[in-house]
């Protein structure tokens, strides 16, 4: 073996540890494209999601999802304020059967003496109250589609058909009505 050998496999042997950047200006490139590459596949991914026209999952009807999703967010509701209240009944059968019949989530069932006897005791405030403002897994009834005087009725009907003896609430007194028992007290 002579010298020249021993040379030449140590030069073979730094060159196998040398990378592909073997000049600054490679060194360059490669730090420039690793930064710019990325930010514009950002850019390209933004700008995909940002014009493509997606519909709402499971949405057949785009013309309506896309109402739908750029709909107001408060919106007004005009009722008549004078309509006949309905009775404790009507707004159990619309608003309370569908829980209180078959005692869903815990709720007392309808004509169960035994389960409505603690909450009776409690007393017709308090049950208007968790009606109103919901309590357990049953939601809040009130600024629903009935008033609160109709939805004391309902509570009124289903503590009565477990023994309840509560008073049905009264509708509230007409503007008109209210003044003149204010003049006729004078």
């Amino acid at each position: 073996m002579s010298a020249n050998d021993h040379t030449t496999a140590t030069d073979s042997h730094d060159e196998a540890h040398t990378g592909p950047i073997k000049t600054p200006k490679q060194l360059l490139a490669a730090v420039f494209f690793s930064f710019v590459i990325p930010i514009f596949a950002i850019i390209g991914l933004v700008y995909s999601v940002t014009t493509a026209k997606l519909t709402a999952p499971g949405a057949v009807d785009t013309e309506k999802a896309v109402a739908l999703r750029i709909e107001k967010v408060g919106s007004v509701e005009i009722r008549d304020a004078n309509r006949p209240l309905k009775s404790g009944e009507d707004v159990y059968k619309a608003q309370c059967t569908a829980c209180h019949a078959a005692g869903l989530a815990g709720s007392p069932k309808f004509g169960d003496a035994g389960a409505w006897a603690p909450r009776i005791k409690t007393g017709y405030d308090a049950l208007l109250t968790s009606a109103l403002k919901g309590k357990g897994a049953m939601g809040a009834q009130g600024g629903g589609d009935y008033q609160d005087t109709e939805i004391g009725r309902a509570v009124v009907y289903l503590t009565a058909s477990a023994g309840g003896k509560f008073a049905m609430p009264a509708g509230p007194a007409a503007p008109g009505a209210a003044a003149s028992a204010t003049v006729a007290a004078k």
